[in-house]
Formats: structure tokens, sequence, C-alpha cells
């Protein structure tokens, strides 16, 4: 059985899609499924009404022109995505169709009418326009963001998005960067980060680098940058990789800024180190103290120790002083003391604590930052200057006194023409007085010359047993002592006569002070291939092993029998600057109650 029309229809009521006939000049509609009507928010009345009459709303719309220009032209109509007004409910609602509009022919082939087929993509078209605003909406978020932000396509690397501030990072306009292949814009940086981002796109795992430092072409000059950056990648609804987003963040000025104050700590740190200062931090209210390595060292620790220790370590005799310079500090914001501490191991030091105390919003004391340091051998220094003052005005008064009391006599003789022969006396003992006194005043110029590096070599070649010899006449007249010469008699050196002369009779006095029962002295001269080696032997009490470092040393005093002996402390250490200046080598042999070997050596030409 053949289909009749009202089969067809059927068929185009039972559409899904809106289709409807329009026929002649007026296009009458004459036939419209339900999916038309519903569409159009109409009933079955607008069977046989016009399009104009059925539809007035869309009087300024192009539709009706559509359908005329099909049946006028016989041509098919196919539209993109259009937008249809209709009234739906008394109200206009906006919806999406795609349609095609075709003509219909009579048996003759004549048009009477015109076909419409129509598809409803609202929610589509919704969609799209939401995901182009959400485009729009990153693309102007991206423009404005504060950080650079550079979206680059995975399958070209063709920069897609880019905003002004990633542009300022790498120093280029939008031209030479936006629609170009990343890495012709930026080719600096291919080497090294163009296989990361080729990982990122493949792993799809995000890389993150921080303060990766770069070498960028900004504004034609290479420039050297510290930037934090993300390399996140973009995926599309289906779960594959469409993009790359950099995230860019310029952090040279912080970095550089961070590492000037990382070289300040530096050297603050070395000069600390250097200067061999302990540092410490103080919480007041926990009393609880962190040290420095050094700050241990000093207190005779090896390891961190409690607060409680550190104030035990103190001398009982000097925690006033500490409780009293704390109490002030927490007044001043300044602590300053010293004191003596005693070590685990019994020892006595000196030390120096100062410290910047911080308050809290109550003006309570609350942390102590502060330094300390060792000044055990500052307060030796200081205690041997004292001594010296002393024993120097002391030795200056002695003669002194002798030559005023000598001088006083010989003026009374003088008036009362005494004895000559007594007079003989006192003028001798008036010398000998001089000679004191220009033997100190001596040793205390050599002293500053020394300081002030003007003590001058004068150098001659001459015999050295002979100018041993010479020196030590006064020994032998005095009768007390034997002087014996072994060793190389026939040796000369070429050095300062004068001084080494002073070198010499500097071991020997020593060598008839300390040793006043032993009756020998014996002075040994050794002649090796390059140098020549003076030694001095006593056969006294010696020295003792603790007291030996310290010989040469500006105004040490041996005193190994509790005795004070004369004399400023000074020969020694001038001695040991003369054989210096002579680029020798001074040095002492000895044990106490076995007798004392000095000796020094000269380099021979």
């Amino acid at each position: 059985m053949e289909p009749t029309e009202d089969t067809f229809r059927d068929i185009v009521n039972l559409s899904p899609f809106p289709v409807y006939l329009c026929s002649g000049e007026d296009m009458i509609i004459t036939v419209a499924n339900d999916a038309t009507l519903k569409a159009w928010g109409r009933d079955r009345s607008v069977i046989g009404k016009t399009f104009s009459e059925a539809l007035p709303e869309l009087h300024d719309q192009p539709f009706l022109g559509y359908l005329q220009g099909v049946y006028h032209t016989g041509i098919p109509y196919h539209s993109d995505i259009a937008r249809v007004d209709i009234m739906i409910n008394g109200g206009l609602e906006t919806f999406y169709y795609k349609f095609t509009y075709l003509p219909m022919r009579n048996g003759a082939g004549k048009i009477y009418g015109v076909a419409a087929f129509n598809t409803e993509v609202t929610d589509l078209e919704r969609a799209k326009q939401e995901l182009e605003e959400s485009r729009m909406a990153l693309y102007n978020l991206v423009r404005q963001a504060p950080v650079g932000i550079c979206i680059i396509r995975s399958a070209d690397l063709i920069v897609d998005v880019v905003n002004e501030s990633y542009l300022e990072l790498v120093g280029k306009n939008r031209k030479e960067v936006e629609g170009r292949n990343i890495w012709d814009a930026v080719p600096e940086a291919k080497e090294w980060y163009a296989p990361i981002m080729d990982s990122v796109i493949t792993t799809g795992i995000p890389y993150v680098a921080k303060e990766a430092e770069l070498i960028l072409v900004r504004n034609g000059l290479p420039e050297v940058v510290f930037v934090d950056f993300v390399y996140e990648p973009v995926r599309h609804f289906d779960g594959l990789i469409n993009a790359v987003m950099v995230i860019a963040i310029d952090v040279t000025d912080k970095v550089v800024v961070r590492r000037n104050i990382e070289d300040i700590e530096e050297r603050n740190r070395l000069a600390i180190e250097a200067a061999e200062i302990g540092t410490f931090d103080y919480n007041i209210l926990t009393q609880q103290t962190v040290t420095s390595d050094r700050f241990n060292h000093i207190f005779g620790f090896d390891v961190p120790v409690p607060h409680r220790m550190l104030l035990d370590a103190i001398h009982t005799d000097d925690k006033n002083i500490r409780d009293n310079a704390h109490e002030e500090a927490f007044k001043s914001g300044k602590l300053y003391y010293e004191a003596r501490i005693i070590h685990p191991d019994d020892s006595l030091h000196w030390i120096r604590v100062q410290a910047k105390v911080y308050f809290d919003q109550e003006n309570k004391p609350v942390r102590m930052l502060g330094t300390v340091l060792d000044i055990t051998e500052f307060k030796r220094l200081q205690q041997q200057k004292d001594d010296f003052i002393s024993v120097a005005s002391h030795e200056l008064k002695t003669p002194m006194t002798s030559l005023k009391a000598s001088i006083q006599i010989l003026d009374k003789l003088i008036k009362t023409n005494g004895n000559p022969q007594t007079v003989s006396v006192f003028v001798e003992k008036s010398n000998s007085s001089l000679n004191k006194m220009q033997h100190l005043v001596e040793s205390l110029l050599n002293v500053s010359r020394i300081s002030s590096g003007h003590l001058d070599l004068v150098k001659s070649s001459f015999n050295v047993a002979d100018m041993i010899n010479e020196s030590c006449d006064y020994v032998r007249l005095a009768g007390d002592h034997e002087i014996i010469i072994n060793g190389d008699k026939n040796v000369t050196v070429n050095a300062d006569k004068q001084k080494i002369e002073q070198v010499v009779v500097n071991f020997v006095n020593n060598a008839v002070k300390y040793a006043q029962h032993s009756k020998q002295i014996i002075i040994d001269i050794a002649k090796r291939s390059k140098t020549l080696k003076i030694s001095v032997q006593d056969f006294g009490e010696g020295i003792p092993y603790d007291k030996i470092p310290h010989l040469f040393e500006r105004y040490y005093r041996v005193d190994s029998t509790g005795l004070q002996y004369s004399g400023l402390g000074l020969g020694l250490y001038i001695s040991a600057e003369i054989v210096e200046r002579h680029s020798g080598k001074i040095g002492v042999n000895s044990e106490a109650g076995r007798g004392s070997t000095f000796w020094f050596t000269l380099p021979l030409d």
C-alpha cells in the first residue's frame, strides 16, 4: 500500500524537531508539527494564518525574508546558528536554531511553498557563550594580573595570551611575543627551558622553579634576573593538554637584597670569628640562652650548657659585678661588665660582656642579644704594664737617689777641701748611678724604636770571639764568675756589632743575675753551613717549664725563687727583636734545677 498524505503528516508530527510548511505568496502556515507549536509557544490555531499573523514578533527579524527568498528563487537556504526572539507566555525569550528552508514543488515542478526544518541549539550556544565569556574573563584576568602570565598552545608553542607584566619581565613588546612561537620570542631561554616545557606537555606534571637565574635580553641588553615561575599544564574537557600556562614573578630585587644581607651577615660572622668574639641570645623570661661555639669555648665548654652552669662559672667575688650590671641594663637597655670566670679545669679567665636589652610593650625586659670576649691576655698584659711602671719607677728611683746623695757629699767635700781619694770614690759612685740610669733609658728608647719600626741595623764584618771577649771583660774584672769560650774562634759574621754585643751581654747578665752561685758561664760558638749559633750556658736554678713561653715577651721578668730581681723585663724582648731583624732565631733550653742555655743564630753570607 502506497503512503498517503496523512502518513506523511503523521511522520512530520512525530518528528522531535520543529518542521512546518508555508504555502503561497503570503506564506500561509499549512503544516506545523507539535515540536514547532511548542517552540513557538502557540496552539494549532496558527495553521491557516500567514507567517506574519502567527508570529508578529518576528516582523523585524529576517526569517520571513528568507522564506520568501526561497519561494521566489527556488534556492534552498541553510543557516548557521541564528538567534530567534519569540513571545512565550507574554514575554520575549531568546532561542538559537540551525535551520534549512527547502522549496516545495507540485507535479508540474511549480513551487507552491517552502518547508522549514529546524534544530534547536540554544543550550549548545549558551554553553558556547558562557565558555567565551569565561575565556574573556580569563583573558582580562590574565591581562590585569600583577604577575607575569603567558598561555602557550601545546600543539605549536604559539603564545595565545600574554599580559603586560610578562612582557615587562622578558623586556619585549606585544608584537614580539603574542602570536609567535615562545622560543622565537625568548630564544635566550630555549636551551634550558624548552626541554622542561616539552616534559610538562608530555607528562602533565607541572614544573615549579624558585629564584631561577636567567640571562634575558631585555630591551636589547642582556640582564641577569631571578624569577619564580610555574609551567602549569592546561587540560581540555577531554583531558588532553592543549596549553601551558606560564606564571612568572620577577624576584631579582628580593634576591639581591637577601644576598646583600647574607653577605653582610657573613662578613659580620667572619669579623666576629676573626675577633674571637662569642655571641649569645638570652631569653630573660625563660632564662634560656642560645650560645655560639666561640661563646662555649670562652667559658671552657665544648657544647652548649644550661644557663645556670654559666652563672656558676662566674668567680664568687665577681657575681655582684654581674648582678649589678644586669640591674643597670634593665634600666638603660645596655649591658657592660668585666668579670672573672672559672673553667671546668679550675683555670682563671677574664671576660668582657656587652649586650643590648629588648623590651616588650609594657617596657619589661624580655630578651638580650650580646657578645662575650676573652680578655685574659689583655688583663695579663695590663698587669704587666702596671708592674712595669712600678718596677721602672723603683729602678730609676734607686740610682737617682744614690746619685743625688753622692753629689751632695761631693759638694760638701769640695767646699771643705776634702780628701781627694774620698772625692774619687763618690765620683765613681755617681758614674755608676748614671750608667744604670743610662742603661734603663736606653732600654726604653730601644722599645720605642722597635714599636715604631726604627730599630735600624749598621752592619759590618767582625770576629765573633773577639767581640765576645771584649763584651765580657767587665765580668772577668768583677772576679765572681769565670767566662769560658768554646767553639770556632776564627769565624766572622756580617751584622750590627753593637746590637749583637747587646744580645750577648744580656744573656751573660742574666746568667750572672739568676745563677749567682754558679761560677762558670760557658759561651759556645758553633758554625754551621748557613748559620752561626751562639749559646750562653749557666748552671743555676734553671727556669720553670711554664715560664719559658713568655721569656721573650715585653715586660716579662722571671721570678723563680720568690725574689724580685732588678730590671725592667725588656732585655730578652729587645734581644729577640734584634735577632729577628738579622733574620735569625732565638731560644732557650732549660730545666728547673739544672741551669739554662740561651742561644741565637745569625745567617752566614
